[in-house]
């Protein structure tokens, strides 16, 4: 596992500042030690420090991961979240939106989220801000990008999409060989 480049890393965290804003440096400085990001084959591995040495014992040809893969870089060299980050951004999430318990499983199967199924929103939600978007009795579901603001959101027609779809927790069942 290899040290991300400066600009894979000014990606990755641009792309995580959409998601929980200013709270990425307490991914990295956690009370039960320091975590880091690692690059296996342009997957990135969030990883404790004690288990980076650990693995870094093992030859590289035998070691297939190690750490909770956080997402990957694409041909384009854009950084694409995958749902096995969720756990780790939920909690220190800055926008999110609840759904009704109708719209669950449409977001659940890939569909955005229109007015007619959204529950609730954080206040001051802006444009194109990154969501994590959870069930009314706050069980982390996925995460989207908000497709209207909350001011828009109150005066939106019920079809209008307010959450475009980027990642849900059914795709531990419809993409499982893809997330490793």
């Amino acid at each position: 596992m290899k040290r991300l480049s400066e600009e894979r890393t000014k990606t990755l965290f641009e792309k995580l500042a959409k998601y929980i804003g200013p709270n990425v440096k307490l991914l990295i400085e956690r009370p039960d030690g320091i975590y880091c990001f690692r690059e296996q084959k342009d997957r990135v591995y969030y990883i404790s420090e004690k288990i980076l040495k650990l693995a870094e014992t093992l030859p590289p040809n035998q070691l297939i991961s190690a750490g909770t893969c956080f997402g990957k870089f694409t041909k384009s060299n854009k950084f694409r979240l995958h749902i096995t980050a969720l756990s780790y951004l939920a909690p220190y999430a800055q926008c999110k939106v609840w759904l009704k318990p109708s719209a669950e499983q449409q977001f659940l199967y890939g569909n955005h989220v229109s007015k007619a199924g959204l529950g609730r929103i954080s206040e001051n939600t802006e444009k194109y801000q990154g969501v994590l978007v959870y069930s009314m009795s706050d069980l982390p579901l996925g995460f989207g990008v908000a497709a209207r603001s909350t001011a828009e959101c109150k005066h939106a027609d019920p079809l209008a999409p307010v959450c475009f779809h980027q990642a849900d927790i059914g795709e531990y069942i419809r993409s499982e060989e893809d997330l490793l």
